[in-house]
């Protein structure tokens, strides 16, 4: 296997920071490494190293012989020609044409673009996937992506997976990615990089530089490792390595991809999750959520929407209970936004009515972040503090500087001008204002903007113990699966449940795609009938286990009910309770059956 680049000893440092100091590192054929840490902490730098736009100051960066690189910035940098020239420059059409894998990167990325059509007249979200594709045809030894799946719908990730998969499994060529995409971080990469940011000392008089520790493995064993690498380093960090296990053990319940084993001693790390629970008591948050609630909370009954003569939604019906947690998935333009906006009252329907609970207070998360120029002369501690004092997390009150604390800012951030945070720090920040204002339901529109791993991690940790009814838009896969429940699909202007989760969801569209006879997307199948069979039976024992706790639950009330037979208050709570938690038994069997039938073949 060719080797293509080594750092030896690499350091940087800009002005009078050391960014980062003793990197080695080595890239040969075939690798696919994942680059993960916080944001300002390096990345960027560690892949201008890379590629040679930076000079190191110490040490070695060696190129074997001619190094050809391609990479996909996040910089809008498109020449102002036609899509067809921008991915494929002067050569002919029959020179690419006739290859299967470029007309497959076409059918899969840009499948709504005319490669006659001019750069200019592309939205901002068909610009990246033209970029995407340009970079993805270059003729490189080395390609570098910087958040390739911004602008990818499910479907679109999942494609570029199994293509980036297929392409460096050759053993030709490199790949290097930057991505907050965690599902895509496990499904495509064997290897690790995490940027470790450095510090500047007490009062700045002993700067230490980043550095770069590697893990085998995709974001999985990376988390695995990383945990145990924790409990070995020190116990001193406690509240992180408490956030890591919490995180561990979901991912050892069920997380998905998993496709790289870590090549260290598991039962060792296997000790740390041994006493850990659940990351929700999903009983005791219902009870919450119905005292805060009550058993109406917002349903959509026969809904039918149009913006003009163009139908968008039409026969949708959606009831969202007390506590309940929905990811909602599509492809883009399918309606996703649309139903969020009709289930916070920001549009009306054009038939069919919405019925809110009296007592529903909502708030929803944007896409953007224009509401913080509000407060953009606030320290970021007084732009919380302004909206409450102190707010109640998983039973205990944590004020809004401990709040802020945990979402990330450091002393010095917490006290910063909102005007001067990052878009990443301005959209966790936007977070924060929304729960200080104690909602009970709570809408969230593509929530992992701008945010690297570990924010989203202290994000979903949050989440854990929020009490109300959540309902999020995503594309990013491994997000939906971490904190909702269930997920339902906006698919030709129709909500359908998907009780098989978002594989579900992917098999149907790829049978729409072939009904309606679309060009098939795949350069492979999704997933052998081997592959989708064991998948299935994971699932399968995954809803057994959550069968088996829910069955528990509800014996328990059922014995409650008998005690208290004769208080008829608590026994009508006690009813109410055992009715959600017979029906999310049966949701469970439910999506056991189809498991069950995937399973068969």
């Amino acid at each position: 296997m060719a080797h293509l680049l080594s750092l030896e000893d690499v350091g940087i440092t800009l002005g009078s920071r050391p960014i980062l100091g003793d990197i080695t590192l080595g890239l040969d054929d075939g690798a696919r490494v994942g680059v993960v840490g916080p944001n300002g902490g390096g990345k960027s730098t560690l892949l201008r190293l890379i590629t040679g736009e930076l000079e190191a100051d110490e040490g070695r960066v060696t190129h074997a012989g001619t190094l050809r690189s391609a990479v996909l910035s996040q910089k809008d940098d498109l020449p102002d020609t036609t899509v067809r020239e921008a991915i494929h420059g002067s050569a002919s059409e029959h020179e690419w044409a006739s290859e299967r894998a470029i007309r497959d990167l076409h059918a899969g990325l840009i499948p709504d673009v005319d490669l006659d059509w001019s750069v200019t007249e592309l939205s901002g979200g068909q610009r990246r996937r033209v970029a995407l594709c340009s970079v993805l045809t270059t003729d490189a030894d080395l390609i570098i992506l910087d958040e390739p799946t911004n602008h990818l719908d499910v479907d679109g990730v999942d494609f570029l997976h199994h293509y980036l998969n297929e392409r460096f499994s050759r053993g030709k060529g490199a790949l290097v990615t930057v991505t907050h995409d965690r599902w895509f971080l496990d499904a495509v990469c064997e290897r690790m990089w995490e940027v470790v940011p450095g510090h500047d000392g007490a009062g700045g008089r002993n700067p230490r530089p980043g550095r770069v520790e590697q893990y085998e493995g995709g974001y999985a064993a990376y988390v695995l490792a990383r945990a145990e690498r924790e409990r070995q380093r020190t116990q001193a960090e406690s509240k992180r390595a408490n956030l890591l296990r919490k995180e561990l053990a979901w991912l050892r319940r069920g997380a998905p991809a998993r496709t790289a084993k870590p090549k260290f001693r598991i039962e060792a790390a296997n000790e740390l999750i041994a006493n850990e629970p659940a990351p929700r008591d999903r009983v005791e948050l219902t009870k919450m959520a119905t005292a805060r609630l009550g058993k109406d909370v917002i349903d959509l009954e026969d809904i039918e929407f149009s913006y003009g003569e163009k139908t968008v939604l039409e026969g949708t019906t959606l009831r969202l209970g007390p506590g309940e947690r929905l990811g909602i998935i599509g492809a883009n333009g399918s309606g996703k936004s649309t139903l969020l906006g009709l289930i916070a009252g920001r549009l009306q329907p054009t038939a069919g009515r919405v019925k809110r609970g009296k007592t529903v207070q909502l708030a929803e998360l944007s896409q953007h972040t224009t509401e913080l120029d509000e407060v953009g002369d606030m320290r970021v501690v007084e732009s919380v503090s302004s909206i409450a004092t102190s707010i109640d997390v998983g039973g205990k009150e944590m004020t809004a500087s401990q709040l802020v604390e945990r979402l990330g800012f450091t002393r010095e951030r917490a006290w910063t001008e909102v005007s001067r945070l990052s878009g990443g720090e301005r959209r966790r920040l936007q977070l924060i204002r929304l729960l200080m204002a104690i909602p009970n339901v709570l809408l969230m529109d593509e929530p992992t903007n701008d945010l690297d791993t570990d924010t989203l991690s202290a994000i979903e940790d949050l989440l854990d113990d929020w009490p109300g009814t959540l309902v999020v838009i995503s594309h990013d896969r491994y997000l939906l699966e971490r904190i909702t429940d269930h997920q339902v699909a906006v698919i030709d202007g129709k909500v359908r449940h998907l009780p098989g989760g978002i594989d579900e969801y992917l098999t149907l569209r790829a049978a729409q795609e072939v009904i309606d006879g679309i060009v098939e997307r795949q350069p492979e199948p999704s997933l052998s009938d081997a592959a989708r069979a064991r998948a299935a039976r994971k699932t399968m024992a995954r809803v057994e286990r959550q069968l088996a706790r829910e069955r528990d639950a509800l014996a328990k009330v059922q014995d409650e009910q008998v005690v208290a037979a004769l208080d008829f208050e608590r026994l009508a709570k006690l009813t109410d309770e055992a009715a959600r938690i017979q029906q999310h038994i049966e949701d469970l069997e439910e999506e056991w059956l189809w498991a069950a039938e995937q399973a068969d073949g």
